[in-house]
């Protein structure tokens, strides 16, 4: 029997997480926070989705918001072998269909995993392409075992190794937080190349600020990713760049040094764009 497409109910939601609290809560809360997350706009794309599964249901999202994507220096990627493609993470969530798409397309199908957060497998038309890991709780031994044997296997590798999306950084710019030295460690273990990757984009003045100001209040928990999707729709009718660089030998990694290794990869990919 076919499952129904994933649906957002935020009303929905707030009756069963804050059943003893909901009836306090004033209906033009409810329906801003709605409009806040583009509940209508989320669930048309996810309806579309479920049409198809993996590069197929991402190249169906990007066509619902008219964004497409401008491959560069694309012949970077060697026609054989097994790689781990570590990428900045812009936009939060539009560059990981982007990436879907375009490196998917370039292996001929869904001949890749992306590992991302674990609440991204309710997703079900992505569910074959995505590797979960639970970021907000402890990761399962089970769940460890089947990354490990994901990057031991054949299947091209996606990572955005920074976790979170990029933020404003100290003197202004624009960029990844710290990248986690997993995807350096994993290329290691599993004897995989890093292509280096960078996706030009960004999101708003307000979501830096805003997240800014969070931290300025002291605030732990990321608020501001309620925006993202609003940031999302804004990207319509936009065309990224995707920059690929050179692949990075595992053999060459330092094996005594895998946080710094990865930071240096990270400032790599803030190169690969020509000026």
């Amino acid at each position: 029997m076919e499952s129904q497409p994933l649906r957002i109910d935020v009303d929905s939601v707030i009756r069963q997480r804050l059943p003893r609290h909901y009836k306090y809560i004033p209906k033009f809360m409810i329906r801003w926070l709605e409009r806040i997350i583009k509940q209508d706009g989320l669930n048309k794309i996810l309806t579309d989705m479920s049409a198809d599964k993996g590069v197929g249901a991402a190249d169906i999202a990007l066509a619902d918001l008219n964004v497409s994507y401008n491959a560069v220096d694309e012949d970077n990627i060697p026609g054989d072998g097994r790689f781990i493609f570590a990428s900045n993470h812009p936009l939060g969530g539009l560059d990981g269909l982007a990436l879907i798409s375009l490196i998917g397309h370039h292996y001929g199908g869904d001949n890749i995993k992306f590992i991302v957060n674990d609440l991204l497998m309710a997703v079900k038309p992505l569910d074959n392409v995505f590797m979960p890991v639970n970021k907000h709780g402890r990761q399962s031994r089970q769940s460890a075992q089947e990354i490990e044997a994901e990057y031991n296997g054949d299947k091209q590798m996606i990572t955005f190794p920074a976790g979170l999306c990029s933020r404003r950084l100290k003197g202004g710019k624009i960029g990844d937080l710290k990248w986690q030295k997993f995807v350096v460690s994993q290329a290691i273990s599993s004897q995989r190349d890093i292509i280096p990757v960078y996706f030009d984009g960004r999101n708003s003045k307000f979501f830096y600020r805003f997240a800014k100001l969070r931290e300025w209040l002291g605030i732990k928990f990321n608020i501001e990713m309620i925006f993202l999707p609003r940031e999302m729709f804004k990207c319509s009718g936009q065309k990224f760049g995707v920059y690929f660089g050179k692949p990075i030998k595992w053999q060459d990694l330092d094996a005594k040094n895998v946080r710094g290794e990865a930071e240096r990869i990270r400032e790599l990919v803030y190169t690969l764009k020509k000026s």
